[in-house]
């Protein structure tokens, strides 16, 4: 029994010594904010367009959860946005980049508070003009969260 917990906690601490592959990480930025959960999603919609992308898809996954019988569930929803623009520009410099596509940002509920977060692009990668492509695009992606947290 011993010998299976050593094993078993060694497991753990080889892959959390393992190295992760560069460009593989997929970082986030996450806001709380106690405004009400529909003016979240109108902010964001205005921060989207503000920002010259446009809304390619929205699933209220907890409307669609209450409105099958579970009439207390929080509210969870997706928004899914893009810019053809950039999105032409980031695959010309890496196709492989359309995993990180399109745009992203959750909303959902959780101890009282309006939780709003996004998926970054990552910036490590060992293409220095699609890094600094990610880190303005992620700036522009910060924006559009805090502007919709803004209380």
């Amino acid at each position: 029994m011993i010998a299976r917990c050593f094993i078993f906690a060694s497991l753990f601490w080889i892959t959390g010594c393992a190295n992760q592959p560069v460009g593989e990480f997929v970082p986030y930025y996450e806001v709380q904010t106690n405004k009400p959960y529909d003016d979240v999603l109108a902010e964001l919609e205005v921060a989207i367009a503000e920002n010259n992308f446009r809304i390619t898809g929205h699933s209220r996954v907890g409307k669609v959860i209450r409105n099958r019988g579970t009439p207390n569930f929080p509210e969870y929803d997706t928004v899914q946005f893009c810019n053809l623009t950039e999105a032409k520009t980031i695959l010309l410099m890496s196709p492989q980049a359309i995993r990180h596509m399109p745009c992203n940002v959750v909303t959902y509920q959780f101890q009282g508070k309006t939780i709003i977060r996004t998926h970054l692009l990552p910036t490590d990668t060992d293409n220095k003009a699609l890094n600094e492509f990610s880190g303005k695009m992620n700036i522009i992606l910060k924006s559009i969260v805090d502007f919709a947290a803004e209380e």
